[in-house]
């Protein structure tokens, strides 16, 4: 029987799910890693940022710049997921001006084709935020523990425990609904100030260690799976250990190259037995004619 198309999901449709139903999101930044998280059936796939870490082998997320996000953004795109693709701003390309953060944010779209994207940042971003809606752009903000300020923060550290710092990140939240995102990431920060940011604000929660109140979680694809070997945040919870399987599957392979028994008949091309002896006699005649040097 022949499954139903999957409805295409749509920044309003995230915006609507608010109250109703939670929000799965991941992250991938490649095409295979696309197509497993659309069939998984991830709401949003987040073309992060955080693919300088998780792929690329960087300290941070500050190494990467749009020219890099907008070829994951193509390679994600090239899917055709069902889930919303949202885009990664990186550092420095919206911290100019609103004029500059609209032409990198359109860059996304336009050649990355992001159908939404995401940026850093509380009250002092709403000219930004603003400039990006007023194009039609749908963006999501992000709160609380924000990578791309990992120097001003001192490291990846939960923020708002104290509480003028939780009054400051609920401002930013309403700050960032009033200047028109569709939803708000909050990562690192305690699950009561999750719980009260979400009641308070009409716009969804997208929560990475912010608590269960949240109206979706994300996490990152790598760490979901088990890819790699570094420590975990305490956010994060491992479906799988596919690292340790890849290593065995590979190290099986190797093995096999090393005893001859790969590839074996049932990976190898053949020709009839006429052509063959065919072959071997071109070959006889073709070395027995004198050399003409």
């Amino acid at each position: 029987m022949a499954t139903e198309p999957r409805i295409k999901i749509t920044a309003p449709t995230i915006r609507e799910r608010k109250g109703h139903q939670k929000i799965g999101m991941v992250t991938a930044y490649d095409t295979p890693g696309a197509i497993v998280a659309s069939e998984a059936g991830a709401d949003v796939i987040l073309v992060g940022d955080s693919v300088a870490n998780t792929v690329l082998g960087y300290d941070t997320t500050l190494a990467v710049d749009v020219g890099v996000m907008i070829h994951h953004t193509a390679a994600v795109k090239r899917a055709k997921p069902h889930s919303l693709i949202l885009g990664d701003l990186p550092w420095m390309s919206y911290h100019l001006s609103p004029e500059d953060a609209l032409l990198n944010a359109s860059r996304l779209v336009r050649e990355g084709g992001a159908e939404a994207v995401k940026l850093e940042g509380g009250r002092e971003r709403m000219d930004v935020v603003r400039a990006i809606v007023s194009a039609e752009i749908p963006v999501m903000g992000h709160i609380g523990l924000t990578p791309q300020s990992v120097h001003a923060m001192g490291g990846y550290k939960v923020q708002g425990r104290a509480v003028e710092d939780a009054r400051a990140i609920l401002t930013d939240a309403h700050a960032l609904e009033e200047a028109g995102v569709f939803a708000v990431l909050l990562e690192g920060i305690p699950e009561n100030l999750g719980k009260l940011i979400t009641e308070e604000l009409a716009v969804p929660t997208i929560g990475i260690g912010a608590g269960k109140y949240c109206d979706g979680q994300v996490l990152v694809f790598h760490d979901v799976l088990g890819l790699h070997d570094d420590s975990y945040p305490k956010f994060v919870r491992r479906y799988a250990d596919l690292k340790s399987l890849a290593v065995e599957a590979l190290s099986s392979y190797f093995a096999d190259v090393q005893s001859g028994a790969f590839p074996g008949d049932e990976e190898t091309y053949h020709m009839s037995d006429e052509v063959a002896a065919e072959l071997l006699v071109n070959r006889h005649n073709n070395l027995s004619r004198p050399m003409n040097w």
